[in-house]
């Protein structure tokens, strides 16, 4: 019997890696909807989604390249401590496959599996399940709260 950490959440089936390549489509989608107006070849941005049912959101882009850009997404929080960051993903988007990957830092770990059964790759995809449900649900629930960047104007430009 499959342990349910082996189990996709979205059919209840063996986890495999199309699944989680859909998970990464959905999530594009899904960051469209939140980012229409993103203009893919500008400089590097900044900006805040401010709703009356939620937090302000911020987002940045950290990195732009032909066919990929890398944004963070955020909550930040000001306390005695200084800013916290909460959640705090980064994530990038393949603008030529149509997906979103949500990256626990600014670069992916390098992985070399043998196979199936290798355990550094079992781990990896564990974690990469974690950090890309925990994006989707997230988007879900900014998108019914009524974030959105889409007024051009709101994006600020960072320096080159």
């Amino acid at each position: 019997m499959q342990a349910t950490t082996d189990l996709c959440p979205c059919c209840g089936k063996p986890r495999h890696i199309a699944h989680l390549l859909e998970l990464y489509e959905r999530n594009y989608r899904m960051l469209l909807r939140l980012l229409p107006l993103l203009d893919r070849h500008a400089p590097k941005q900044r900006s805040v989604s401010h709703t009356e049912h939620d937090c302000p959101l911020h987002l940045e882009v950290v990195e732009r390249d032909r066919y990929t850009q890398t944004l963070r997404l955020t909550y930040e929080f000001t306390d005695d401590g200084g800013v916290r960051r909460q959640p705090d993903l980064w994530v990038r988007l393949y603008q030529d496959a149509a997906v979103a990957e949500a990256l626990q830092c600014s670069q992916r770990p390098p992985w070399d599996a043998a196979d199936d059964a290798d355990p550094a790759a079992h781990a990896f995809l564990s974690a990469q399940w974690r950090r890309n449900l925990l994006l989707h649900k997230w988007l879900d629930y900014l998108l019914d709260r009524g974030h959105a960047f889409g007024a051009a104007p709101t994006l600020e430009a960072l320096p080159a």
